[in-house]
């Protein structure tokens, strides 16, 4: 047991020694990239506010590299001191050493799927808030619930507020659907009720509408309008209501089975929510399958030699495993693949092969 301590102490101090020296330059490349993206004068404060909140998704992204690497950097180590020829020596096999780091791995990945997601979701959505206040001088957002779609959209002239009974696949074209329009810094001014609204270059295209001013001291009624057709200027576009309606990570894991459940029942397709759900299921389990793939090419002596050879290999054969991962996520959102298919099977099978060729190492 205490074998296993040291195994498990040593694996994630080093774990979360590559993670401290991957964020610190994520960092560096993130303040560059937001300094050369942002328009004007940001300021320093708004620049490391960005910084921040863009930062937990990226980690997110690098994670499974962070994991083979510590696993290299583990093995290495134990090879070079020659503890794990001790430890076979001590009648302890290769497989036996790998049950600490197994367990510290799973237990990174249910923590990191449990706690770090819902933090990833609300730094993106605050960081695209954010993003779009600087460049358009109001916050853009969508919802969906059991009453409906709804839409907010701001600009310098003032806030609107749009909620639809039912929309399109990709909410440009709304039903059944009313506006309510915010002066600058004040309250409602205008509501407006129509049929149909689609979203066009920068306007929404209203058909058989009805407008009501909100102006104190007037009668809504008496000062109504109808339209046939009435066009009002809109921030938001196409590829922005796409982004915050079919991205998934936005949305944490344990709201994101009650958001399907609503998408559905809105009549929207949720495959990509669903995949995305399975699919951070079973990141932990995938995480375990690079820490196996790091282990399985550093655990030999390294009087053996061809130690770089090796190192290059396991995170080669990290990368092409994590890139059919990718690969099979998006056959499983454009339905090719069943959403359990294309989350488990990656995985399951990136553990399979690494505990082979672990096996071929030990024994073959």
């Amino acid at each position: 047991m205490t074998l296993h301590y040291y195994f498990a102490r040593r694996f994630l101090w080093l774990f979360l020694s590559i993670l401290g020296i991957f964020a610190l330059f994520q960092g560096f490349v993130d303040l560059m990239d937001e300094m050369r993206r942002l328009d004007g004068d940001p300021g320093l404060g708004l620049l490391l506010q960005l910084v921040a909140l863009k930062l937990p998704e990226g980690m997110y992204q690098f994670l499974p590299l962070v994991m083979i690497l510590s696993a290299v950097a583990l093995f290495l180590g134990l090879a070079r001191s020659s503890e794990l020829v001790v430890t076979r020596a001590a009648g302890r096999s290769g497989l036996s050493a790998l049950m600490a780091p197994v367990t510290v791995a799973l237990i990174i990945g249910a923590l990191v799927v449990a706690m770090m997601n819902p933090i990833i979701a609300a730094t993106s959505k605050r960081y695209a808030d954010l993003r779009e206040t600087h460049e358009s001088g109001g916050a853009s957002a969508m919802s969906i619930g059991a009453e409906g779609l709804w839409l907010r959209q701001g600009s310098p002239q003032g806030q609107s507020v749009i909620r639809a009974a039912r929309a399109n696949a990709d909410a440009t074209v709304l039903f059944e659907v009313s506006f309510v329009i915010y002066a600058p810094g004040g309250g409602p001014a205008q509501r407006i009720i129509a049929d149909k609204a689609e979203l066009r270059d920068g306007e929404w295209l209203l058909s058989n509408a009805k407008a009501w001013p909100l102006t104190p001291g007037l009668t809504p009624e008496a000062g109504s309008r109808q339209h046939d057709t009435l066009a009002l200027p809109s921030t938001l576009t196409r590829e922005s209501i796409r982004d915050r309606f079919g991205t998934p990570s936005t949305i944490a894991i344990w709201d994101l089975p009650a958001f399907i459940s609503d998408l559905q029942e809105a009549g929207f397709s949720a495959r990509r929510h669903i995949v995305w759900l399975n699919m951070e299921l079973a990141r932990p389990l995938f995480l375990v399958a690079m820490m196996l793939i790091g282990a399985a090419f550093t655990m030999r002596p390294t009087r053996l030699g061809r130690t770089g050879v090796s190192v290059l290999a396991a995170v080669m054969l990290g990368f092409g495993l994590y890139y059919i991962r990718n690969f099979a996520q998006i056959l499983g959102e454009n339905g090719q693949l069943s959403p359990i298919l294309a989350a488990w099977v990656p995985p399951v099978a990136s553990v399979l092969l690494a505990l082979g060729l672990i096996l071929h190492m030990e024994d073959g």
